[in-house]
């Protein structure tokens, strides 16, 4: 049996503060602008430290993963931009999404099998699953790839109930909130590409 979740006493101000960082970050993903990053770079430093006191341990190195993703998006969607219009983006071609299944299956099952094995993870595969596919999602929105949204829209169904199981409330509560703003800007990323 796996130890209750930290009290969220310690860990309510840092959570309430990335979340409504992430919010701001994940409205500019879905407007295309770059504007976004910032934000994001914030959000992900905060995480790391709320999700390593839940012992939510792949969450909370997928930040490491995260910070180096916003740097990279960053400067690629700066290099991407018209000035202040935002970024053009674009569908993944049939081998890129063949690719990004392959890549989310594997990392899940090796996260899933090391958490599960090394650490006293709190829900290791569900954490594994949603590291895994979140590293794959992050890497297709920093592309600009509209196949981005739909796997979001999946971790972030998945996400609500693993944070809500940990008592980040907050957290879970945020992943709400993405999923409907997930859901429309996957609808304005597909009017962009079309």
């Amino acid at each position: 049996m796996r130890p209750h979740p930290p009290s969220r006493l310690k860990l309510l101000p840092a959570e309430l503060i990335a979340a409504l960082l992430g919010v701001i970050n994940i409205v500019l993903i879905a407007r295309r602008s770059a504007w976004n990053y910032p934000f994001g770079v914030a959000m992900v430093c905060l995480y790391a430290g709320v999700f390593w006191q839940a012992r939510l341990y792949s969450a909370a190195g997928l930040q490491g993963f995260f910070l180096a993703a916003q740097l990279y998006g960053w400067w690629y969607w700066r290099r991407a931009g018209t000035g202040t219009a935002p970024v053009p983006v674009r569908h993944l071609s049939p081998r890129g999404r063949i690719a990004a299944l392959a890549a989310g299956g594997l990392a899940t099952v090796t996260v899933g099998l090391a958490m599960g094995h090394f650490t006293d993870a709190a829900a290791p595969w569900p954490d594994a699953a949603n590291a895994a596919w979140s590293m794959v999602a992050q890497i297709l929105t920093d592309r600009r790839h509209v196949e981005s949204w739909p796997l979001w829209i999946a971790i972030n169904i998945l996400s609500i109930g693993l944070y809500a199981s940990q008592g980040l409330m907050a957290t879970a509560a945020l992943y709400c909130v993405f999923l409907v703003i997930a859901g429309w800007g996957w609808h304005q990323w597909q009017r962009a590409a079309a």
